[in-house]
């Protein structure tokens, strides 16, 4: 089987940031796991190169657009190598062969009479580079520049995009995997009930030089977007390079959900008019936000790839990007929230599983592989759970869901130290008969650590080989070839284990800035004074964390007619249990922001952990979920 997956080509007005990175990383990922699948993998990025703002960037930098194009465009590609992110094409859209497929492509649409010359007046955003239509703005402003747009009129080449919307909008609902997740293929389909304008795919050379000027009119250059997005093409040697047809009618692109009418309207249609069969899916992904703020230069809280790999390494800036967001909602970023999932679930779960097992078999199994004797029921357990993982990673891994992913696997990883802990292989040691049970448990641990290595190795891959190198295991063959139990051969030399993962501290600010530490109040102060039964203070109120939480997940709680257990991300994810099933579906209620008791200490409830409290109000027997009035940014607080 074909996989053709592609990220943007990022707009090379300013340097790549964490957004750029994210996009990257799940498009490596999927590649390397399609690859791990038995797939021949086809995985591009690039740069995109023309347009207005790219002129001023380049003004402002004291360069002309050809240099300034140049040095920035060098830095999305050396950014890349350090993040593990392994791309098969690179492309750029000044490049000859894109500006020759996008001559040809442009001729033969307009001579099919599907572009016309005409007079345009409209509302022009230089940040987007396109003219809005009313119902776009809010406020009267773009709603990603914030910005008034300026009325513009000019005569132009236009695109007779609105020829093919009743297509699209039955493609759409006739694909559902089309765009996803599902609420952004509502979102577009919701733009399309009302009428669709055509599209404006020129500008004049009077006020923008720096494009691909069009084959039919060389007083215009072509539209950023209309050139951009045949880079998809172009990177396959359309129409004629075998690639084309190899890799093309699997295509799947990973975009955020800024650039997603360009790239679930615009290019959809323009496939159709070209006569080529459209992309198979589009897979739109959330913003990451730093605090309650969405990441901006402008605002200058932009993450930087190459900071966050000097100091954490790149398999835990991995990790934690895939592990933190929930594809297709927006997610959090901070240092202390990196710091929190390396310490926990890299240094304290992997890391300290694998050292402490490799370092027993080393004492008890004289370094080697044992050969496992008979199966107990809680040996048979662990490699029931073992099969469970791998059957839920490559379903979620499938549909970008990563984070589920990963889930799967910790479950995994945490079920692996309790197995230690339960079976106590030092104790076992001593014992006139725990041989023949001591060897089963470390062959039972050594094959948990392959197939963990195993599924880690897309999203991790340094960690992935080190494991596998402690372990002696080969890494050809495929994910189902290499998921069998039991591939570990008896008598293998295990390695001395190499340290995974060091833990951090959280960074203390320098001194001088530290917060002065409260006085003492004198004990000759005097005393509250007692309140009235039911009353608490204003200070005591304040304690309780209140946030907003979307529910990305829900399902029943065996064996409870009242509870349901809810994931939400309040910006991290968390799973609390509710007791609302008497009044609420689950799938009623995906997608809905609720109000949580954020800090609230983890109770266990018919066995899961619950991390919190959704908030209801009780109108008889019926509860009502407390909610915001409009969409608000996961895990912003409750004032």
């Amino acid at each position: 089987m074909n996989t053709y997956i592609t990220t943007p080509i990022f707009y090379v007005n300013a340097q790549p940031h964490l957004g750029h990175a994210y996009s990257t990383i799940v498009a490596d990922t999927f590649a390397r796991y399609k690859r791990l699948c038995g797939n021949t993998v086809r995985f591009q990025t690039g740069t995109d190169e023309h347009g207005d703002k790219i002129v001023q960037a380049a003004e402002a930098a004291d360069e002309s657009p050809r240099q300034y194009v140049d040095r920035i465009s060098a830095m999305f590609s050396e950014a890349w190598p350090p993040l593990a992110i392994e791309p098969d094409n690179f492309i750029r859209t000044t490049d000859a062969d894109h500006i020759k497929t996008v001559h040809d492509i442009l001729q033969k649409v307009y001579e099919q009479g599907d572009i016309y010359f005409s007079e345009y007046e409209g509302l022009y955003c230089k940040g987007c580079e396109r003219f809005l239509t009313e119902k776009e703005l809010v406020g009267g402003k773009c709603p990603d520049h914030l910005c008034e747009p300026e009325r513009i009129s000019e005569q132009n080449y236009f695109f007779r995009m609105s020829k093919y919307q009743d297509w699209l909008i039955d493609h759409i609902k006739t694909n559902p995997d089309f765009i996803t997740p599902q609420r952004y293929a509502n979102e577009m389909l919701a733009f399309l009930s009302e009428p669709l304008e055509d599209l404006c795919i020129s500008r004049p050379t009077s006020r923008l030089t720096w494009g691909i000027p069009l084959p039919f009119d060389d007083k215009f250059v072509t539209y950023v977007w209309f050139d951009a997005l045949i880079n998809y093409l172009t990177g396959l040697g359309y129409p004629e390079n075998e690639k084309f047809a190899q890799f093309w009618p699997v295509a799947e692109h990973v975009i955020a959900k800024d650039i997603l009418k360009p790239h679930a309207i615009f290019w959809p249609t323009m496939l159709k008019s070209m006569g080529l069969p459209t992309y198979q899916k589009l897979h739109v992904h959330g913003y990451w936000n730093m605090g309650e703020t969405k990441m901006s230069k402008s605002l200058g809280n932009v993450v930087r790839p190459k900071e966050m790999v000097e100091e954490f390494g790149v398999d835990v800036v991995r990790y934690f990007l895939l592990r933190d967001m929930s594809f297709g909602l927006d997610s959090g970023y901070s240092n202390d929230a990196v710091v929190a999932r390396q310490n926990s679930d890299l240094a304290n779960d992997l890391g300290n599983l694998f050292s402490r097992s490799l370092t027993m078999v080393g004492k008890f199994m004289d370094g080697k592989v044992p050969a496992p004797n008979q199966l107990r029921p809680i040996d048979q357990e662990m490699q029931d759970a073992c099969a469970v993982m791998l059957e839920t990673y490559g379903r979620e891994m499938d549909i970008f869901r990563f984070n589920r992913a990963l889930e799967a696997v910790w479950k995994v990883v945490g079920l692996a130290n309790k197995y230690i802990v339960e079976n106590a292989p030092w104790e076992m040691a001593k014992a006139e008969d725990g041989q023949k049970n001591l060897a089963t448990v470390f062959h039972t641990l050594l094959e948990t650590l392959r197939l963990l290595a195993l599924v880690v190795e897309p999203i991790m891959p340094g960690t992935a080989a080190k494991m596998n190198t402690g372990l002696g295991v080969e890494t050809t063959g495929t994910l189902a070839s290499r998921s069998a139990w039991g591939q570990l051969i008896p008598g293998t030399v295990i390695a001395k284990p190499e340290p995974l993962f060091p833990r951090l501290e959280k960074k203390k600010a320098p001194k001088g800035q530290q917060q002065p530490k409260a006085k003492k109040k004198k004990s000759a102060e005097k005393k509250s004074e007692k309140l009235p039964e039911g009353v608490i203070t204003f200070e005591e109120f304040g304690k309780v964390e209140l946030r907003v939480a979307e529910i990305v997940a829900a399902e029943k709680v065996k064996k409870s007619d009242r509870l349901l257990k809810l994931t939400v991300k309040a910006p991290e994810e968390r799973t609390i249990v509710a007791g609302i099933a008497e009044s609420y579906q689950p799938e009623d209620i995906i997608g809905l922001q609720v109000i949580i008791v954020a800090n609230l200490k983890p109770a266990k409830l018919m066995g899961i952990s619950s991390q919190g409290m959704v908030l209801a109000a009780k109108d008889g027997d019926h509860l009502i979920l407390s909610t915001v009035s409009q969409t608000t940014t996961p895990g912003s607080k409750v004032a």
